[in-house]
């Protein structure tokens, strides 16, 4: 994948786009703060869309590519995330918010400056796009200026437990017969992954009512991580109704008809689970 593997001298399997089949043709990894943990985490930036690495690995396997046999049986995936959880805890310090007072606006070149992570300067153009969903912006000559809006950061999560409960209940009959309470719960606990519990999952639970430990004990059962925090770039003004298909998906979906499989064989979604969590 071009500039994904410079520097890399051992082969890894990897499933993602391919550079340049819907984009600029460009691709290569991040290392950029986790945005709930803080941790230094791998991502993808690929045809201008940010996605997030799942790892998954058995004691013993290999791979055969091609004439060539890696013997790292690793499987790694990427699928898409809403830049708006990466950036937000960015956004929230550069205001540099004290009580009530609301905070500075600051240009988008001096919030993507952390140091240690370069990464960030790659997002400049992403950040730019979508982060006006959840801050307030000036312009000033040519120059532009953001702030995190508290406002329309909780109206921004608001929507996004919405529909990923609906989501959660269109793609499994399990969710459809639940109460709503839990399957509310476990929609906010999903999103908890992505945020830090000081403000943003506080926020949420005290908003509908739900037990911040229990909501954090149900995110760490889910073992695959669902792809809910996707959102295509510049899609996430829900205000504008521009959201296009946000594909989440919660836990294994119900087959109607359990299909046969061989023996120790197991279901690909069950393979995943996030890199920066059980790669250690």
């Amino acid at each position: 994948m071009g500039s994904c593997w410079e520097g890399i001298d051992e082969s890894r399997l990897l499933i993602a786009p391919v550079p340049g089949a819907n984009g600029d043709g460009s691709a290569r990894f991040l290392s950029l703060r986790h945005p709930k943990t803080g941790v230094s985490t791998s991502y993808l930036l690929c045809n201008g869309l940010l996605q997030e690495l799942h790892w998954f690995k058995q004691p013993y396997g290999s791979w055969f590519l091609g004439d060539y046999v890696s013997e790292d049986g690793s499987l790694y995936t990427a699928t898409p995330i809403d830049p708006v959880f990466i950036m937000l805890p960015l956004f929230k310090d550069a205001r540099m918010k004290k009580g009530d007072d609301p905070g500075k606006f600051r240009q988008l070149d001096e919030i993507l400056f952390v140091n240690d992570y370069p990464g960030y300067q790659q997002l400049f153009s992403i950040a730019r796009d979508c982060m006006e969903i959840v801050c307030e912006s000036k312009e000033i000559g040519s120059t532009k200026f953001f702030r995190l809006d508290d406002k329309m950061v909780f109206a921004w999560l608001h929507y996004k437990v919405c529909q990923l409960k609906q989501t959660l209940r269109a793609l499994d009959q399990n969710y459809a017969a639940r109460e709503e309470k839990d399957t509310l719960a476990d929609s906010v606990s999903i999103l908890g992954e992505y945020l830090k519990d000081d403000p943003w999952l506080k926020l949420l639970c005290d908003h509908f009512k739900l037990n911040l430990p229990e909501a954090k004990r149900i995110a760490a059962d889910i073992e695959v991580c669902p792809s809910a925090i996707e959102s295509p770039v510049g899609s996430s003004n829900f205000s504008q109704g521009k959201n296009t298909s946000e594909k989440k998906t919660g836990r294994n979906v119900k087959q109607a008809k359990k299909a046969k499989v061989e023996t120790e064989s197991r279901n690909i979604k069950e393979m995943f689970t996030r890199a920066s969590r059980r790669r250690n």
